[in-house]
C-alpha cells in the first residue's frame, strides 16, 4: 500500500520561505513522477512543480520560477519543495503526488494515482 505524507508547511510573511517534504512508504520516488500540487479555496488544484524519474529533471509553473524549488533525495526516499521569497498568493493547501508510470501532462493532477493528505502554507502580506 503507497502513502505519502508532506511536512513543513506553516505560515510566514511575504518574502519568507518555508521548506515542505514528503515522505513515501510502498513506493519509490527515484523510479516515478513525483509533483507538488497546491489548492487554494475556491480554486482548482494546479501543478507547481515535479521532478521526472532517473534524470531528475524538473518543470515548474510559471509563477514559481525562480522562488521554488523541487528535490529529490534518493537515499531517504523524500521530495522535497524549497520555497522562497513567498507571495500572499502562493497560500495554498499544498500536496504531493505521485504517479504510477509514464505522466504525460505533469500538471493535470489526473496523471497521478497516488496523493498525500496535503499541508497548508498560508502567506500573510
Amino acid at each position: 500500500q503507497v502513502q505519502l505524507e508532506e511536512s513543513g508547511g506553516g505560515s510566514v510573511q511575504a518574502g519568507g520561505s518555508l521548506r515542505l517534504s514528503c515522505a513515501a512508504s510502498g513506493y519509490t520516488f527515484s523510479s516515478n513522477y513525483v509533483a507538488w500540487f497546491r489548492q487554494a479555496p475556491g480554486k482548482e488544484r494546479e501543478g507547481v512543480a515535479v521532478i521526472y524519474p532517473g534524470s531528475g529533471t524538473t518543470y515548474y509553473r510559471d509563477s514559481v520560477k525562480g522562488r521554488f524549488t523541487i528535490s529529490r533525495d534518493n537515499a531517504k526516499n523524500t521530495v522535497a519543495l524549497q520555497m522562497n521569497s513567498l507571495k500572499p498568493e502562493d497560500t495554498a493547501m499544498y500536496y504531493c503526488a505521485a504517479g504510477r508510470g509514464y505522466v504525460f501532462g505533469w500538471a493535470r493532477p489526473g496523471e497521478y494515482s497516488y496523493w498525500g493528505q496535503g499541508t497548508q502554507v498560508t502567506v500573510s502580506s
